[in-house]
């Protein structure tokens, strides 16, 4: 297993420098996405920006920004839709960003996003580079950017938030800033339910530090304890507010039929898939896909990623696959789990740059596509 703190951290401006060929590469592949977008969007008389801000979730968010909790839809069938199941940092950043400059709550989540994504591509960045060195780092950025869902991260959506708390949080444990890597995981913990992931991570590696080191354990005892209080403290809040107690936000959850049923619901949902020849080619496609995620999560174990990454990339994986919510919404699950892409990043960083660069910008062109044409039909859910 690598150890943690194996090289040396750069100075602030010493550090934006060594990043800044993935954050200019980021940057161009998304704006490559966005202009896509809105080019296919105007062809089919629709708003890129709308897709971009006030549609499925970005809509839910914007109304917790405005409005505040308690809202809620009943369906026909009894289901009941209610925006506690929504983590509330995103929208206190977009109304607070609203009362400070002049921008309606969708604006404020996509200047959030916007902000967030390029903060999320600089900590893989740094993650990947402090573990494998400058030049796997700006491939594993390029890799998370040109990813087919990738979209997604320039979306009023919470996933470019929680991954840039995510790999600082990362980073800063790699780095013994323990402090920082439990205040972090805390916010992330307010951001999605997955920041159970971050915490995780967070305490594997404390509690590693701990048994192999003989030192003062203060530091790493608070960042364990600082680390849970997000997630706790909203899901102790909403089971307080609907009166159900400590799993009462398992029963909001329950409301838009989500659970964690070790992947029963999903494999259910692909095996449905070959009753039909159509079907049977998607079957494949997802049993396909499944294997890949599974095969990368092999590959970073066998190369001895630290610690608190795979312990991260394992959780997010996890609850991604084996939740029973919307199937559509899995590859968007699993934007976070970054990790994965390290060994195609090791892979990447090995050929010529002249080659990797033909590889990335036909991915990217795939993937701008893709995304418009995504976002113009079902889109994310």
């Amino acid at each position: 297993m690598t150890d943690l703190a194996t090289r040396t951290e750069p100075a602030r401006g010493t550090a934006l420098r060594r990043a800044a060929p993935a954050l200019l590469g980021y940057a161009a592949v998304r704006a490559l996405g966005l202009l896509s977008l809105a080019l296919w969007s105007a062809a089919r008389g629709k708003s890129a920006y709308t897709l971009l801000t006030a549609r499925w979730d970005a809509l839910w968010y914007t109304r917790v920004a405005e409005l505040g909790y308690g809202y809620e839809v009943r369906l026909p069938n009894g289901d009941v839709h209610s925006n506690l199941a929504f983590f509330p940092l995103l929208p206190w950043l977009e109304r607070g960003l609203s009362a400070v400059a002049p921008l309606s709550y969708a604006d404020a989540g996509f200047v959030v996003s916007l902000l967030a994504s390029l903060a999320a591509a600089w900590g893989i960045f740094a993650v990947a580079d402090h573990v494998y060195g400058r030049r796997a780092g700006v491939c594993a950025v390029l890799l998370w950017a040109v990813l087919p869902v990738g979209i997604v991260q320039s979306m009023a959506y919470s996933e470019s938030l929680f991954t840039a708390l995510a790999a600082w949080s990362l980073y800063a444990v790699l780095t013994g800033r323990w402090l920082t890597a439990g205040t972090l995981a805390a916010l992330a913990g307010l951001t999605r339910p997955v920041g159970l992931a971050v915490v995780a991570a967070v305490w594997a590696a404390g509690i590693a530090s701990l048994v192999r080191e003989r030192v003062s354990p203060v530091r790493r005892v608070l960042a364990m304890l600082l680390a849970p209080l997000g997630a706790a403290g909203y899901v102790l809040w909403v089971g307080h507010r609907t009166g159900k107690g400590p799993l009462g936000y398992l029963d909001v959850q329950a409301g838009w039929r989500n659970g964690f049923d070790g992947g029963a619901a999903f494999a259910r949902f692909v095996a449905d898939k070959f009753t039909s020849v159509p079907g049977t080619l998607a079957g494949i496609g997802l049993i396909v896909g499944v294997g890949l995620v599974v095969w990368l999560y092999v590959v970073c174990v066998r190369q001895r990623q630290p610690l608190p990454l795979l312990v991260y990339a394992g959780v997010v994986t996890a609850l991604a696959l084996c939740a029973s919510s919307y199937f559509g919404s899995k590859p968007r699950l699993l934007l976070p789990a970054f990790p994965l892409l390290l060994p195609l990043a090791l892979a990447l960083a090995r050929l010529r740059t002249s080659r990797s660069a033909l590889v990335v910008g036909g991915v990217a062109v795939a993937s701008a596509v893709y995304g418009a044409f995504w976002l113009n039909g079902s889109g994310p859910p």
